[in-house]
């Protein structure tokens, strides 16, 4: 695989300047690991202005011959107690149900399909075709760091990443202020109607949508809420560590607690380190993941890809930058 794209060292040209900056990470008032609030400081950074989409990942893979996770089949040692017919390449899918069910069951709406990839997110018989501006999903974390590398770039970290989302509205509760849909104008690709069985539409798109399609955040960045989730660089933790004791001692560039740590509690027999997640998807809904907002955050093991999750890259030192 080329280890870096021709224009890697250079600035690319539509990336959008970060001045960085102190702000309030996390938040108190909605989920758990969302808190404490607590102040950080980043240093400015460019960032791609949308999520890395289906025309971009594919000239990545037309160029290295790079193979995704999705597209291997599980190693039997990672996953002890797995059942052999289940050890195959794929990825989760949302499948929607036709009724109302338990939504502490997620497994009435994901199902793991064999076959899924970037190039059939949905499973045998889906394909990308006129697609090339939607956000590519089914990537796994390796799969980001390697188109990152290649372009020349990097991922964020979870407080690159809220900071750049926030679009310089530190205490607001959304990336474009207080108002979910201000005036009645929807900012973001997220879910309406009852999920996970109803979904009315009413922005316009049952799955992903076209980068771009809804407004900008202040920094001129599109679509850091909805649409897909994105890989950070951070594992994740059960909650954000509490402000410095003192004012002198703000953390700088925070990169996240250690890997062993990340592992998801409730299967110990599996220790697959987790990726904090940032932004929501076309899949959060107000009766049931109100994570459409710059705080909020989610943990994804590294060896999964699903049909809502993408990422995109920043650029911390470039030439000429």
């Amino acid at each position: 695989m080329a280890d870096v794209h021709p224009a890697g060292a250079a600035l690319h040209s539509d990336m959008i300047r970060i001045p960085g900056g102190t702000f309030r990470m996390g938040s108190d008032h909605h989920y758990p690991e969302e808190k404490p609030a607590h102040t950080v400081t980043v240093g400015g950074f460019w960032i791609d202005p949308t999520p890395v989409t289906n025309a971009q990942f594919r000239a990545f893979v037309q160029a290295t011959g790079y193979v995704t996770w999705a597209e291997i089949a599980p190693d039997p040692k990672d996953y002890p107690g797995a059942r052999p017919e289940m050890l195959k390449a794929g990825g989760l899918v949302f499948t929607p149900p036709s009724k109302p069910v338990d939504l502490a069951d997620w497994s009435q709406w994901w199902r793991f399909t064999f076959g899924a990839t970037w190039r059939r997110p949905y499973g045998k018989g889906s394909h990308i075709g006129g697609l090339d501006d939607h956000p590519v999903v089914q990537v796994a974390f390796k799969d980001a760091e390697a188109y990152a590398k290649w372009a020349g770039k990097e991922l964020p970290t979870e407080a690159e990443w809220e900071f750049a989302a926030r679009g310089g509205f530190d205490s607001a509760e959304f990336a474009w202020g207080d108002e979910f849909t201000p005036g009645g104008q929807h900012m973001a690709n997220t879910w309406q109607g009852s999920f996970p069985h109803e979904n009315t539409r009413v922005d316009g798109w049952a799955r992903t949508s076209p980068v771009r399609t809804f407004p900008a955040n202040g920094y001129g960045v599109h679509d850091m809420i909805g649409n897909v989730w994105e890989w950070t660089t951070d594992w994740y933790s059960s909650k954000h560590p509490a402000d410095a004791a003192k004012a002198c001692c703000v953390p700088e560039n925070p990169r996240g607690g250690p890997a062993e740590a990340s592992y998801d509690p409730r299967q110990p027999q599996i220790q697959i380190p987790r990726k904090v997640l940032k932004g929501g998807s076309h899949l959060c809904a107000p009766s049931y993941c109100r994570r459409y907002r710059p705080a909020a955050r989610h943990a994804e093991a590294v060896d999964t890809t699903t049909s809502h999750v993408g990422f995109r890259c920043i650029v911390r030192h470039a030439a000429g930058g």
